[in-house]
């Protein structure tokens, strides 16, 4: 990267996700300087080979801009769906029987298909089937290895393969399907930068993605399963970050359930250090009208005070009326409250308490010794990102400046609180290390004469897990005649 770009003034991200609606390279230039920070591709819509054009434009506006790109592909994940019906659709009737079974034949108001062994096995007396969203719910009353008996709790319009969903029980299906191994295989190819695994509910569900991804991409899982909750440390510590994906994770959950949970999820994430997003229906109205809702300003609002590393638009961006103006509408929410002077109060609500190393230390003391001598930034040299990682989770109140010599850090870094990573050359001693962080600080406006700055990185350098040093310098007079 040889431009330089002025960092965001806010330090929460922004994730936009592409679709019919913004997937042109103007479109995404568009979201970029709207405040996009990073892209989703979801890969539950379109083919492959529609999405190639897609990562091209968002690398190429990258070369053009001089700012790393972030590309996260979201995997579908297995789908529960019930089979067809006579004349595409039925009704059910609140307080009748309702049979689902193994038989191919098309269903009606009595029965349906259910094309899913694994429910058979899992399912218990007493448990949920949410079908179509949620919409209508079925109670089991009886079941055996290939039939399911329920009564119908509440009844409505069922029409052919709708969705199912199972909330009390875990059900034991492979994380990953034919399709998303397809897809997986594919994103990498294409060198996307994070890869999200749907609806996991257990640590081991993120085994066979790891083994299959290989490092080349960082790993995130979205939190959608209410068994995901009764093992969400476990979970987090397994993977490089989360999601707190509110659609199924509100369909599965009593509403005023979700709430709550957010907020744990994303207080669990922080404590761990894995940075996390917010997502799913976050300013919906923008998909159809040009301004939200008071109550949507509020719920980003929320996440931005509650320190989420990024906050994400779905369809508003992907296939609403008003992609710019959904991103540029929450990119101003997210600066006025990080302008409120109450924000840095309640953003260390969470208590992150360090690791016993070395690094965490460091990472620590680095945040604590701006605020004391008012510094300017921190930088921090990182070639995995993982001191960069440390640094961001104890929520500095000054920027982050992050030099890393490895193009796929800085693009990952795209999700990370605060960060504003700049791909360059691996300085070669300690005071070259201090002259670039001099001259990198300068040049992307992030300090001026007279001001302090913190250095963290480790020596020897190039040694993974070396964090060792922290380093505060004043940036003269003379220094910044070179970078005006």
């Amino acid at each position: 990267m040889t431009k330089v770009t002025i960092p965001r003034s806010r330090k929460v991200r922004v994730l936009a996700t592409l679709g019919p609606a913004s997937s042109t390279p103007e479109m995404i230039e568009k979201l970029f300087q709207a405040g996009a920070d990073a892209f989703r591709i979801n890969m539950s819509h379109g083919d492959q080979a529609s999405k190639v054009a897609v990562i091209e434009a968002i690398r190429a506006m990258e070369r053009k801009i001089g700012r790393p790109s972030t590309i996260l592909a979201d995997l579908q994940g297995p789908k529960l769906r019930v089979g067809k019906f006579h004349g595409g659709r039925t009704e059910l009737v609140t307080g009748a029987s309702f049979i689902l079974d193994r038989n191919t034949a098309p269903g009606d108001a009595s029965r349906v298909e259910l094309p899913h062994r694994e429910i058979f096995e899992a399912i218990e007396v007493g448990a949920r089937l949410l079908l179509d969203d949620g919409k209508l719910v079925l109670r089991v009353t009886a079941h055996g290895p290939d039939r399911i008996e329920s009564r119908v709790e509440v009844g409505g319009a069922l029409s052919n393969n709708k969705g199912l969903n199972v909330p009390d029980v875990v059900v034991p299906m492979a994380a990953l399907t034919d399709k998303d191994r397809s897809d997986l295989a594919f994103a990498l190819d294409q060198k996307v930068d994070w890869v999200a695994l749907s609806f996991v509910q257990r640590p081991e569900d993120l085994a066979e993605a790891r083994r299959l991804i290989e490092g080349r991409a960082a790993l995130l899982a979205k939190i959608e399963k209410p068994s995901a909750i009764d093992r969400l440390e476990e979970i987090v510590e397994h993977c490089d970050g989360v999601m707190v994906a509110r659609g199924d994770l509100g369909v599965e959950l009593p509403p005023e359930s979700v709430p709550p949970l957010q907020k744990r999820i994303v207080e669990v994430s922080r404590r761990l250090g894995r940075p996390v997003i917010v997502a799913t229906q976050m300013l919906e109205s923008m998909i159809t009208a040009p301004t939200p809702t008071r109550a949507e300003v509020s719920d980003v609002a929320t996440a931005v005070y509650d320190g989420a590393d990024a906050i994400m638009l779905s369809a508003e961006s992907a296939a609403g009326a008003w992609p710019v103006e959904s991103v540029a509408m929450m990119n101003s929410i997210a600066e006025a409250v990080e302008r409120d002077p109450m924000h840095g109060e309640r953003v260390h609500f969470t208590i992150t308490r360090p690791d016993p190393t070395t690094a965490d230390a460091l990472a620590e003391a680095a945040k604590t010794i701006a605020q004391t001598v008012s510094a300017a930034a921190i930088i921090c040299f990182t070639a995995s990102g993982s001191t960069a990682r440390r640094v961001a989770r104890e929520r500095p109140s000054v920027p982050l400046l992050v030099l890393t010599p490895k193009i796929e850090t800085a693009r990952r870094l795209g999700l990370l609180w605060g960060a504003h990573a700049v791909h360059t050359k691996d300085v070669e001693s300690f005071e070259d290390m201090v002259a670039k962080a001099k001259r990198m600080v300068l040049r992307h406006h992030l300090a001026k004469a007279g001001d302090r700055v913190i250095i963290i990185a480790g020596v020897p350098f190039r040694t993974p897990g070396s964090t060792n040093v922290l380093h505060v310098v004043r940036i003269i007079g003379d220094e910044l005649k070179n970078y005006s």
